[in-house]
C-alpha cells in the first residue's frame, strides 16, 4: 500500500482528511459503537470541521499556485471547474441514494426511512423536487457536505486576490462570519435554511487558506512553538472532553465538573458554526500541528497507511462512505445490531473504501508512467515544452484537493 501513496506532498492533510472521512463513515450509521474512535469523542466539534478546515488548506496550495502563474481568470476558472465535478458527483450520489433508501424502505416496509432522511418530500413531488435538488435547495440528509463545499469554493474563487494578504482574507471572511452569528442569516432550502450554512462554514475554510499561505511564505513560527498558546489549546481540549461526556453519558456527567455542562450543549449549534465549535476544532488542529511536524513520517507508518491513501482520493472514498454507511444502518436495525456485527461493518465498509482508493492510485500511476516509445521532449500541464528527461524526476505535487 506504501507505493501507492503520493509523497511529494504533505500527507498529513492526506491522512487527516482520510480519517474525517472514516469519522463521516461511522457517524452515519445510528448507534454505531465506534464514535468512540471518531472526532466528536474528543468535544463538539467533529469530522465536519476537519474536512472543511482542509479542504481550505489544500484549496489555498493548489489554487494559488495557478494564480501566481497564470493570473485570476486561470486560477477562478480551475476553481469553478473543480466545483461543477463536485457538483455534478453531487446530483449522481443524489439520485442513488435516493435509489438506495427508497428501495430499502419499500423492502422492509419501513417508511421510517424516508422521513428520516428527508426522501419521503422528494416522492411526494418529484418533478418539483429534482429542480430544488439541482439548484441545491433540496438536500436529503446526509447530502449536505458536499453542497457545502461547492458554494465554498465558488466563494473562494473571488478571494484569490487576497491570497498575497492573508490577513486582510482572515478579515474578509470573519466579518461575514460574525454577521451571519449576529443576523442568523442563512441560504434558504425547501425545508427552511441549509444545515450547514455556508455563509458560516466558510470562514473555517478561509482560515485553512491562510494558515496555509503562512506555512508556505514561512511565517507559521508567528503562532508556533509558544508555550501559552500549547497550554491554552490543551485546556481547551480537556473542556471539549467535559462537554462530550455530558452529552453522549448524561448520568455520569452529573458526578463530573461542571454541572452546568450539559446546559451548554444545548446552544452549541452545527449549522452556523458556532463558536464554541470553531475555538475546540483550532485548538485540536493546533496540537495536531505541534505533534505532527510537516516533515514528520507517520502517515506513512503502515497503521495510518489506509487513511492516507483514502484521504489522497477524498471524493470517491467520501461518495462510498455515503452509501455504506446507509447499508451499515440497515443491517443494524433490521438484522443483527451486536458488537460482533459492528465491528465487522467498520472493517468492511472502510475496507472496501480502502479497496477503491488503492485501485484509483494504482490506475492513476499506471497511466501515468512515461510511454518508453516517446524519448521526447513533452508538454506539462502550463504548455511549455520541457525534456522528457525532467518528467522522470519527482515533481512538486499542485495541492492536497482529494
Amino acid at each position: 500500500m506504501r507505493s501507492l501513496i503520493r509523497e511529494n506532498r504533505d500527507t498529513r492533510v492526506d491522512f487527516f482528511r482520510g480519517y474525517a472521512l472514516f469519522c463521516i463513515f461511522i457517524d452515519h450509521i445510528p448507534d454505531h459503537g465506534f464514535w468512540i474512535f471518531t472526532i466528536q469523542v474528543l468535544g463538539p466539534s467533529d469530522a465536519t470541521e476537519t474536512f472543511i478546515f482542509l479542504a481550505g488548506y489544500a484549496a489555498a496550495i493548489a489554487y494559488g499556485r495557478q494564480y501566481q502563474r497564470n493570473g485570476w481568470a486561470y486560477a477562478a476558472t480551475s476553481v469553478g471547474m473543480r466545483a461543477w465535478t463536485l457538483y455534478v458527483a453531487h446530483i449522481f450520489m443524489f439520485v442513488a441514494f435516493i435509489a438506495q433508501v427508497s428501495w430499502s424502505a419499500a423492502r422492509f416496509d419501513n417508511p421510517a426511512y424516508l422521513d428520516e432522511t428527508r426522501v419521503a418530500e422528494f416522492l411526494h413531488e418529484p418533478y418539483l423536487a429534482v429542480l430544488d435538488a439541482l439548484a441545491l435547495r433540496f438536500q436529503p440528509a446526509f447530502m449536505d457536505i458536499l453542497p457545502l463545499y461547492i458554494v465554498t469554493l465558488v466563494g473562494f474563487a473571488l478571494l484569490l486576490p487576497l491570497l498575497a494578504r492573508p490577513w486582510l482574507m482572515l478579515g474578509v471572511s470573519g466579518a461575514l462570519y460574525l454577521f451571519v452569528r449576529l443576523s442568523g442569516f442563512n441560504l434558504p432550502t425547501t425545508t427552511g435554511a441549509w444545515f450547514f450554512n455556508p455563509l458560516a462554514w466558510q470562514f473555517l475554510f478561509v482560515i485553512g487558506a491562510v494558515v496555509s499561505q503562512l506555512g508556505v511564505a514561512g511565517r507559521e513560527r508567528w503562532f508556533g512553538g509558544r508555550w501559552y498558546l500549547t497550554a491554552g489549546a490543551i485546556l481547551i481540549t480537556i473542556a471539549g472532553l467535559l462537554l462530550s461526556t455530558a452529552w453522549r453519558l448524561p448520568g455520569l456527567a452529573e458526578a463530573l465538573p461542571p454541572p452546568w455542562a450539559e446546559r451548554i450543549n444545548v446552544g452549541i449549534d452545527k449549522a452556523g458554526l458556532h463558536p464554541v465549535r470553531l475555538l475546540h476544532f483550532l485548538a485540536l488542529a493546533y496540537l495536531a500541528s505541534r505533534l505532527i511536524p510537516r516533515d514528520s513520517r507517520f502517515a506513512l507508518a503502515w497503521p495510518a497507511q489506509p487513511f492516507t491513501l483514502c484521504g489522497q482520493h477524498g471524493l470517491m472514498v467520501f461518495a462510498l462512505g455515503v452509501f455504506l454507511s446507509f447499508v451499515g444502518r440497515l443491517v443494524m436495525q433490521e438484522i443483527d445490531a451486536s458488537l460482533w456485527t459492528q465491528v465487522a461493518l467498520a472493517l468492511a465498509g472502510w475496507g472496501v473504501c480502502t479497496a477503491f482508493a488503492a485501485a484509483s492510485a494504482w490506475y492513476d500511476r499506471a497511466g501515468g508512467r512515461p510511454a518508453r516509445a516517446a524519448p521526447g521532449p513533452a508538454l506539462p500541464a502550463d504548455g511549455t515544452a520541457q525534456p522528457a528527461a525532467a518528467l522522470a524526476k519527482p515533481q512538486p505535487a499542485d495541492s492536497n484537493v482529494p
